[in-house]
């Protein structure tokens, strides 16, 4: 791919804003001069470092800027990383959003719960539908993933087409009896794609990903063996995974209840919309929990990436109001844990264990199989689509570029491939494909109610004060002599006990007054004094300890 040179006629602009160089946060852009066509607005769960956060999002400053027309936003699936960031998105853009019936039946309690449902300009499309949407015509094709009613796009442009696979893999019989169509990407390909957007998730993977099938008869043995409860955890929105449990629950006679909110409004709205089939009487009440016998018992609960506010891990700690962990209790982690989580999903599984429950999870038996395309299914959507260029998407670094060889494996060269993350465009025409500007992107931190008001230098003090602790430093001082009236005293939290710390406090006592006697006659500005204090309090507790704990200096005139 080359850089950037002189242009003379318009160009289709690729904005990842999104989803390449992390997991999660999946979202990008075309653009054909200044309209815009959005796909997917999804959120990324916090991971460990990231203090205090809830939720993180894409930054879409660069398409709230003047001049530009954003179009709409296309989803393709329900799953909270295309999904989730989508209320905070229509407060800034207020946009149509197309999608399928399932997948705007999953956003349609997220727009409630931010009060814009009834402003939100919702457009249901169907499985092989087009819509044209300003310079973009844009078709779904079926693909199969974790969840039903999931698409890939099929993009005609002013120069070419663009598809997009979506979340996807190559399971020849899913639950729901629908398949990825690879008949109709072979007939895209044949007729010719400019630029393929493929899922890069398992690009480390070789082989082939499984069928949901695969665990018939694992989940069969737990169901006629466990003695008390069986309790799974798995994604809110993995309704394949779901509808497997239900008939099994219903085969072995056992009943269903649903544990925490965003299972129960999944499964909820699942089976109002008929993508979930629950056979009468086998879904019972949280409510109606102890009056069903523990062997006839399954619960289905979320969790199953150790979120710390989760109903597993609450369970796991016998925190949960309702249900806790027992001895006996058979517990199913039915999914694999996002990069990032795999020391929370540990926790839960050892406090599991702990308290006397047989646990199933990734290393411990066949209870998952991934939604994601596996290496040999990469090459064989690269096979069918034959595309002139190739963007891998979704997935870290590693994985982008390891979905770049294989796409050299099928045959395309190094300038027809282009490994890009966040932020960095890419500009094509019907006969080229060249690096276009950097645009601003980066993450969006949710906390409480606030939204991108804490910036890293934010996470960074967090970070500080978590691992080394704060020591405030109070001092007053004469306005008109500078003498020290009252002072200094010392507060610390998180630096070191109070019994062990009397000659640090005593010597950084004494830093502090020392530092101030240097400017006796010299009458500094207070932000001066602030700055001596600082370090000299710093470099006494460090020498000491060798901590370096947050030192704020308080100083008062009277």
């Amino acid at each position: 791919m080359s850089s950037r040179g002189p242009q003379k006629s318009p160009r289709l602009r690729y904005l990842p804003l999104g989803g390449l160089g992390e997991v999660g946060i999946n979202m990008w852009a075309l653009e054909w001069e200044n309209k815009v066509l959005v796909v997917d607005a999804g959120l990324m769960f916090p991971q460990e470092d990231m203090l205090g956060i809830d939720l993180v999002l894409p930054d879409i400053s660069y398409l709230l800027h003047a001049g530009r027309e954003v179009l709409g936003i296309f989803l393709t699936h329900g799953h909270e990383d295309h999904i989730g960031g989508l209320p905070y998105a229509l407060k800034k853009l207020n946009v149509p959003v197309y999608g399928t019936r399932l997948t705007l039946g999953l956003v349609k309690p997220k727009l409630r719960e931010h009060r814009i449902l009834r402003e939100a300009d919702l457009r249901e499309v169907r499985v092989g539908d087009s819509v044209q949407i300003g310079p973009f015509h844009v078709e779904t094709v079926a693909v199969c993933h974790s969840i039903p009613d999931a698409v890939a796009l099929a993009i005609d442009t002013p120069v070419g087409r663009v598809v997009y696979t979506s979340d996807f893999k190559l399971d020849p019989a899913p639950p729901d009896g629908h398949p990825t169509d690879m008949e109709r990407f072979r007939r895209l390909g044949d007729s010719g794609v400019l630029l393929l957007l493929s899922d890069s998730t398992n690009a480390e993977r070789e082989g082939r990903s499984g069928s949901e099938r695969d665990l018939h008869g694992a989940f069969e043995r737990i169901f006629s063996q466990a003695p008390g409860r069986i309790v799974v955890a798995n994604f809110a929105s993995n309704i394949h995974r779901i509808q497997h449990l239900v008939r099994m629950a219903a085969q072995f006679e056992r009943r269903v209840v649903v544990v925490g909110r965003s299972m129960q409004q999944n499964f909820r709205t699942a089976r109002e919309l008929g993508f979930l089939e629950v056979p009468d009487g086998v879904a019972v009440p949280l409510a109606d929990v102890e009056r069903v016998p523990p062997s006839k018992l399954l619960l289905l609960t979320a969790g199953s990436q150790g979120e710390p506010l989760s109903a597993l891990t609450r369970f796991a700690a016998q925190r949960h109001p309702f249900l806790n962990v027992r001895k006996d209790d058979w517990v199913v982690i039915s999914a694999r844990p996002i990069p990032g989580n795999e020391r929370m999903v540990h926790q839960t599984v050892n406090n599991l264990y702990r308290h006397g429950a047989r646990v199933f999870y990734s290393e411990v038996g066949n209870v998952h199989v991934t939604g994601h395309a596996q290496r040999a299914e990469l090459l064989e959507m690269l096979g069918a689509v034959r595309p002139r260029f190739f963007i891998p998407v979704h997935g870290e670094y590693r994985q982008l570029l390891l979905h770049s060889e294989l796409a050299k494996e099928a045959g395309l060269g190094a300038d027809q491939i282009a490994v890009v993350e966040d932020g960095e465009t890419v500009e094509l025409d019907a006969d080229s494909m060249i690096r276009g500007e950097k645009i601003g992107t980066g993450l969006v931190y949710v906390d409480g109610l606030g939204v991108g008001d804490v910036e890293q230098v934010v996470l960074r003090d967090r970070r500080h004060l978590a691992e080394d602790g704060i020591l405030v430093v109070t001092l007053t001082l004469d306005r008109d002599t500078g003498a020290v009236r009252a002072g200094p005293d010392l507060i610390s939290r998180g630096v070191i006990e109070p019994e062990l710390s009397v000659r640090l406090m005593a010597d950084a006592r004494a830093a502090a007054l020392e530092s101030v006697a240097r400017f006796a006659d010299s009458h500094p500005e207070l932000s001066l004094l602030h700055e001596a204090i600082h370090d000299a309090v710093s470099k006494t507790v460090y020498r000491q300890t060798r901590r370096r704990p947050m030192v704020i200096p308080v100083l008062t005139e009277i």
